[in-house]
């Protein structure tokens, strides 16, 4: 068809290709004229192009339709008029002119707000669907028939811009280009509109744009967002016209610490927040409530414009201009004329750009920033600026400052403040975080509540540590899904993410003698097993997931094509949101590494509760993610007991998921209150019994250093810990002298020594439950062969212990320790299947184990024993690469490994028919 195109914009000029690229002839663009030198997007193209390019300023005088512009128009022979965005009024013999007539875009649902500011008003009136129609043009009313609609869900936190960009430019354009194919195919209904439901609003003004405190506080930030950007909602405060921009709303959120910000006729003072200003409407119950408790409705104010029109951040209302000026450097100087170069090619109309000169007041428009920062980004070797850097530094002096300050690094936040706790300890001075972390900043609890950890060498006090309570909870949790959906976290790149996670893993390796003192002082752990296991696994697991960030896809999937049009269906893996990871204190560092690598590589913001008796090296690591550059609240560490922290995560409906290591009967509830709360997903390694079979055709030598290591790795402390040995008839005795002899061999004492095999138990808790736990043995019949009591020194310390002769139905058979206690059984010699009947008989299935030079008998055992992991003549041997779980109540899910991944994805099937 013969088109002509009337309108103007980026809309304009990508409807117009696309009708170009469908094969139609246009024959000629009517756009308006050129403002301070600058055409329009529509106009530039079709010059290009060599296409005839009328720019009139009007079209009608006193009601009565311009004869030449008539007569320009009508030499075309245009067979349809295509109006994608038209400011100007078009006379009726224009729209009728044409045998196909005239079609145009309407950014709402007609009837829905007919008339100017169609997107601003779908948001005042807080629209949970907008969208757009594309209609038969009438005289200027918006009453024509219908031809197409499409609509879309408004999100909360829409703006005019966000709404126009996500659906209402890229849709509409393809909705222009299939209404005239429709047209082109004689097959374009006209559907008369309705009445019922029309409105029609004016244009919005600056004078009308005033907020009314008087209403609830959704309808506030539906007015801000709906005149965001222009014209700018506004109210009066500290004595001048503040106009705010960039509103979200939040409806569960906690009031944060604040200055107050008295705004008259406002139910309340707003806050001043470090986040930005926190506004308030008339369903604000303030009441009695303390600072920390929820409230119904709240929003937040990123911007704000003074009345001498310059853009500052919220949280900057009280700081004031910034009074220090930079000195620039020649290099940087050399910069500066570059950008002025830019802003010249930008601002044609502009003589000379002045360190004074304002952007926007020479002509500038929004599709400028965009250039803007893109020119920058290639003149700066890849800075990223947004474009709200452009409006807070508006002449070109403030802006060479905002692009210094941001190539220099000055722009960051301010450090973080952490106040330490200091100690010697192995020839080092160690510095221990001792707060909560939440939101990038060490805070202490609510109530400043704190509570003792403990050395478990001596039994004395290291230090405070904050105990978070419900409300910390809360907050951690916000600042975690703020992260999630708004900050810098979900707009980098995989490869970025991965690249965070990568230095990360290089500073935890620059810092691992200190983090190993810290789990030595903390946990007990042997200074040199924590410094290769605890720590230098820790640090492999962040390298192996930090690998697996860009690598994260789904797939393409075939199936039946909807005849005669065809479909295509692929899926994409997504994060899950806010997770919420709960550690036990055998392995401080290591088990918070297994599920954090792999919750922060899919792209998850994570809440983690270390065990209540072992949090110092989980602080350190929040240290140490602050200075590799994790953007803020993607990481809370939160100190406390299970039964305050880990009960709320569970129970918070805005956590996702829980990863959790821990007791068989704590990962029951935990899985019950997910369930109850908001169905979140949830792993879970649990409790473990695991059954080491060691045949007599083994390496005898190899099954009892390996069977050592088995029980008494990391003090008896191991989830995977052999809970019980199966010995052949023929070799026991054997194997029982062997084990003894290497018992005695072994040094008890202190930790940090490097000659220390067997360091204290981990807290004076679990110690009792030991002694209790032989004790039983005992009475039960068993033989305690050596062990069995607590060292007499202090701190937690425990013999290594063995039994012997102990039979099916004794506790000590069925249960598990957690201890380094050795508990061997005879069986048959030759009696396979009978040994395997014992060993599954558990309801666990965490590990196993079989030792035998047998290859068809290691195959077979391996293939019936009921756990999520057999080790065959090895024991402890796992790997960043390998997955970890178990089976039956030792829980599901997996750590480490690509299958550790889907623990904290989801994934989504789009399909498309074409």
């Amino acid at each position: 068809m013969k088109i002509a195109v009337i309108g103007q914009s980026l809309f304009g000029q990508e409807v117009y290709c696309h009708l170009r690229k469908e094969g139609h002839e246009v024959v000629g663009v009517f756009t308006v004229p050129d403002k301070d030198g600058k055409a329009d997007p529509l106009g530039l193209e079709a010059e290009k192009d060599g296409v005839p390019v009328f720019k009139f300023p009007r079209w009608r005088t006193k009601g009565q339709a311009l004869p030449d512009v008539v007569a320009k128009y009508q030499a075309l022979g245009a067979e349809l008029n295509v109006l994608p965005f038209c400011s100007q009024f078009i006379p009726m013999e224009i729209i009728n002119a044409p045998c196909h007539g005239s079609i145009i875009y309407h950014p709402s649902l007609l009837p829905r707000h007919r008339g100017a500011s169609a997107i601003n008003w779908t948001l005042i009136h807080g629209d949970k669907k907008g969208g757009f129609s594309i209609f038969w043009a009438d005289d200027g009313l918006d009453t024509g028939d219908l031809l197409l609609q499409k609509e879309c869900e408004v999100l909360p936190d829409d703006t005019v811009s966000s709404l126009y960009n996500r659906f209402l430019f890229p849709e509409g354009v393809k909705g222009m280009v299939q209404a005239v194919r429709l047209i082109a195919e004689g097959r374009a209904p006209r559907l008369p509109q309705p009445e019922e439901g029309a409105t029609y609003e004016g244009i919005q003004k600056k004078e009308t744009a005033k907020i009314n405190w008087e209403q609830p506080a959704e309808a506030i930030h539906n007015w801000i967002r709906g005149n965001d950007k222009v014209p700018g909602a506004w109210t009066e405060a500290c004595g001048q016209k503040l106009t705010f921009f960039n509103s979200t709303l939040n409806t569960v959120g906690l009031v944060p610490e604040g200055e107050a910000l008295p705004i008259p006729g406002a139910h309340r003072p707003g806050l001043v927040t470090k986040d930005g200003l926190v506004l308030f409407g008339n369903d604000d119950r303030m009441g009695n409530h303390r600072p920390c408790e929820s409230f119904p409705m709240q929003l937040l104010v990123k911007n704000i414009q003074l009345e001498d029109g310059k853009m500052i951040l919220a949280s900057h209302f009280f700081k004031g201009a910034d009074s220090s000026v930079l000195e620039l450097t020649e290099a940087e100087l050399v910069t500066a004329e570059a950008v002025r170069s830019a802003w010249k090619r930008i601002l044609p109309n502009i003589l000379e750009v002045e360190d004074s000169t304002d952007f926007f007041k020479s002509g500038a428009a929004s599709v400028d920033v965009v250039r803007l920062v893109e020119e920058v980004k290639e003149l700066c070797d890849g800075l990223e600026l947004e474009n709200e850097d452009v409006y807070m530094a508006t002449t070109f002096r403030d802006f060479i400052q905002l692009l210094v300050r941001k190539l220099r690094g000055d722009d960051k936040e301010s450090e973080c403040v952490i106040d330490y706790v200091e100690k010697e300890a192995n020839r080092l001075t160690i510095k221990m975080p001792h707060q909560l972390f939440i939101g990038g900043a060490f805070v202490d609890a609510e109530g400043d509540k704190t509570y003792e950890t403990i050395n478990p060498t001596d039994g004395s006090a290291i230090c405070q540590v904050s105990l978070a309570q419900v409300s910390d909870v809360d907050k951690a949790v916000a600042a975690a899904k703020d992260a999630f959906e708004n900050g810098l976290w979900g707009k980098i790149s995989a490869r970025d993410r991965g690249r965070l996670l990568y230095r990360l893993a290089d500073l935890m390796e620059q810092h691992q003698e200190e983090l190993a003192t810290i789990e030595a002082l903390d946990a007990g752990a042997v200074y040199t097993l924590a410094l290769k296991t605890h720590v230098g696994m820790s640090i492999q697991t962040f390298r192996y997931f930090a690998g697996w960030c860009d690598k994260i896809q789904g797939s393409t999937i075939p199936i039946n094509h909807a005849r005669p049009n065809r479909n295509l269906s692929l899926t994409r893996k997504e994060p899950i949101g806010v997770c919420g990871i709960v550690i036990p204190w055998n392995y401080p560092l290591m088990m918070l590494s297994w599920k954090t690598a792999a919750c922060l590589a899919a792209g998850n913001t994570v809440v983690i509760k270390p065990a209540q008796v072992t949090p110092l090296t989980a602080l350190k690591f929040a240290e140490l993610t602050l200075k590799a550059g994790i953007p803020k609240g993607v990481i809370n560490i939160l100190p406390g007991s299970g039964s305050l922290v880990g009960q709320r995560l569970s129970d918070h409906p805005d956590v996702r998921k829980i990863g959790f290591t821990g007791s068989t009967e704590v990962g029951k509830h935990i899985m019950k209150s997910c369930a109850l709360s908001n169905v979140k997903k949830v792993s879970l390694e649990l409790g473990g019994k695991s059954p080491l079979i060691i045949f007599a055709d083994c390496d005898l030598s190899k099954a009892v250093q390996m069977g050592m290591s088995s029980v008494f790795f990391n003090k008896g402390e191991n989830c995977i810990a052999a809970g019980r040995l199966f010995v052949e008839d023929s070799i026991h005795d054997q194997f029982v002298q062997k084990v003894v002899e290497e018992v005695r061999k072994m040094k008890i004492g202190n930790p940090l020594d490097r000659d220390t095999t067997h360091g204290p138990q981990n807290h004076q808790a679990h110690l009792r439950k030991l002694i209790e736990y032989c004790q039983r043995g005992v009475k039960e019949g068993a033989t305690l062969v050596c062990g069995g009591n607590q060292v007499p020194r202090p701190g937690f310390f425990f013999e290594p212990t063995v039994f012997t002769d102990v039979e099916d139905h004794m506790f000590i058979a069925k249960e598990e320790s957690f201890g380094p206690i050795m508990i061997i059984s005879r069986f048959a010699n030759g009696d396979v299947d009978t040994v395997l009947s014992r060993a599954n008989a558990t309801e666990f299935g965490l590990a196993s184990g079989v030792f035998t030079k047998d290859i068809n008998k290691a195959l077979y055992v391996s293939d019936k024993l009921q756990a999520g992991t057999v080790f065959v003549n090895t024991y402890n041997k796992t790997d960043v690469a390998a997955p970890f779980g178990g089976f039956k109540q030792s829980g599901f899910g997996k750590d480490l490994g690509e299958a550790a991944l889907n623990e904290y994805l989801r994934v989504k099937t789009v399909t498309f028919e074409y």
